[in-house]
């Protein structure tokens, strides 16, 4: 946020819990890229970003769908449980909703959906340690409660 505001000082920047928005009709368009996936309960952040939105207003969201690093993920949750431990629905930190899902979801918060798409867009793990440095950066809250010891096996 520190470069956003030095590079647009003019322009009001806050971090705020998107399932807790506080905004009536005060914005034209809401947009949102690469952070809904993250956000739970998804219904909440609906909620509040169509609460924000003036009438006549927009939103426009990119984020992970169905399927999104599955393969990855499938893997992940495949070794926890082959030593033995007990993998819960909490530790997965996303929300990769169906374009159905979602629609559905954007309804009931209050929305009319005109247009949603689903595209694929694999993400690259360069180098020797590109999967460990992508599980480093995403993925650790799988690892929740898993000791050191049994998460180098």
């Amino acid at each position: 946020m520190k470069q956003a505001i030095k590079k647009y000082p003019h322009i009001q920047f806050m971090v705020q819990d998107a399932t807790i928005l506080e905004y009536h009709s005060e914005f034209d368009a809401v947009f949102s890229n690469t952070t809904l996936h993250w956000v739970k309960p998804p219904i909440r952040a609906l909620q509040g970003i169509y609460k924000s939105l003036k009438q006549g207003g927009r939103f426009v969201a990119e984020f992970g769908g169905k399927g999104n690093v599955q393969t990855i993920t499938d893997e992940v949750i495949k070794q926890i449980k082959e030593v033995g431990l007990e993998f819960k629905k909490e530790q997965f930190p996303w929300f990769y909703p169906s374009i159905a899902e979602y629609s559905n979801l954007m309804e009931e918060g209050g929305f009319r959906v005109t247009f949603a798409q689903h595209f694929d867009r694999p993400t690259q793990l360069h180098g020797d340690n590109g999967l460990k440095n992508w599980i480093d950066m995403f993925c650790t809250h799988m690892f929740d409660g898993i000791s050191e010891h049994t998460k180098k096996k």
